[in-house]
């Protein structure tokens, strides 16, 4: 893994003490400090905030495994965040999310291999990824059997990876 072309020096786990809390909390949730958060240790506040909010996107809502992780590998593919879409592939896989359609993520429209409910929450990916703003029809249709609690955590999914892939990218941390 080449960090040559990051953006902002990496933070070494373990070198700086008034951390030490923050990357136990990341050790705690994660297994690891990856790049990301190497990262991201740069800023003590925002390391911590980012840990709790995707932590909480990630690990604290009702929104299954399975359609989570398809919405990750979507954002990924859109906003061309190859370092985010590998990270997301073994959970993905894990979540029982199978290998065709990972692959067919990666085109314009994925296809038939997608059910109603897959296709409809990856048109709200794209709308919310492509476009910031989604159609009354597109927001009528997530909203129709879904409680107040579930809508927002879908939008907030969509929302938190759209904010990952964004600042991968524009910090150039890849593979």
């Amino acid at each position: 893994m080449s960090t040559d072309h990051i953006r902002v020096p990496l933070v070494t786990p373990g070198t700086r003490p008034e951390l030490a809390e923050t990357e136990a909390r990341i050790l705690a949730e994660r297994g690891r400090i990856s790049l990301l958060y190497q990262v991201l240790l740069n800023s003590p506040a925002i390391a911590a905030g980012w840990e709790a909010m995707l932590t909480a996107v990630r690990n604290r809502t009702g929104v299954p495994a399975d359609l989570r992780e398809m919405i990750i590998l979507r954002v990924a593919v859109l906003n061309e965040a190859a370092f985010e879409f590998d990270a997301h592939v073994p959970h993905a896989l894990k979540a029982g999310f199978p290998q065709a359609k990972i692959d067919a993520l990666r085109h314009a429209e994925p296809g038939e291999l997608f059910s109603k409910e897959e296709k409809l929450l990856l048109e709200l990916t794209d709308c919310m990824t492509r476009d910031v703003k989604v159609p009354e029809a597109v927001m009528a249709r997530i909203n129709t059997g879904r409680d107040p609690q579930a809508v927002v955590e879908l939008v907030a999914t969509v929302a938190a990876y759209n904010m990952v892939s964004r600042f991968l990218v524009a910090l150039y941390i890849a593979h």
